[in-house]
């Protein structure tokens, strides 16, 4: 009789098995991303960069403001610095003009006050004619031969050799309207 009972028992587990609910089931495993690599194509497709806004008309970068010193009939182009002093002078430019009575100093370069201070990013250099440098972070400088101390640059003229440069700065005291335009 043990030997009929074994196998009906065993009948009726396999039928219990196959009747599961299906919650109780186990469920197949999601499909498995390939590892196997693609042959590459000789026309590869760059994602496309996203736009960028334009930027407010207060944050545009310096460079792309230029800074106009007047002398006479003369009009030099300076193309500023990034930096915060440049920035600073750019800011005060775009209330109005700003005339300098310039005076030479030590037969390199033409100096006179702002009449206001700027911040200072001062570093030791070497100035090279064309050079537009803050010194003492309330006077502003031209300077037509080189020099070596500590101070901020705000900008360099455009497109002047240096006898044109001292040409243009005169030999005497000139008053330079820095504008921007």
């Amino acid at each position: 009789m043990m030997g009929r009972v074994l196998p009906l028992l065993l009948a009726l587990l396999c039928l219990a098995g196959c009747m599961a609910r299906p919650e109780m089931a186990p469920q197949p495993e999601p499909p498995q991303p390939q590892t196997e690599q693609q042959p590459q194509q000789h026309t590869e497709q760059k994602p496309e960069p996203e736009p960028q806004p334009e930027p407010e008309p207060e944050t545009k970068k310096t460079e792309e403001t230029m800074i106009y010193a007047h002398i006479g009939d003369t009009v030099l182009t300076i193309a500023p610095e990034d930096n915060s002093s440049a920035r600073a002078l750019t800011e005060l430019l775009a209330k109005g003009d700003l005339t300098v009575s310039m005076h030479d100093y030590g037969g390199f370069e033409k100096v006179g006050s702002l009449g206001t201070s700027l911040p200072r990013n001062d570093e030791p250099i070497t100035t090279a004619p064309g050079d537009v440098i803050l010194y003492q972070g309330n006077q502003i400088t031209i300077y037509y031969a080189e020099n070596s101390w500590t101070f901020t640059r705000l900008g360099r003229v455009q497109g002047l050799t240096a006898s044109q440069l001292k040409a243009a700065l005169g030999d005497g005291d000139p008053t330079v309207v820095f504008s921007l335009k």
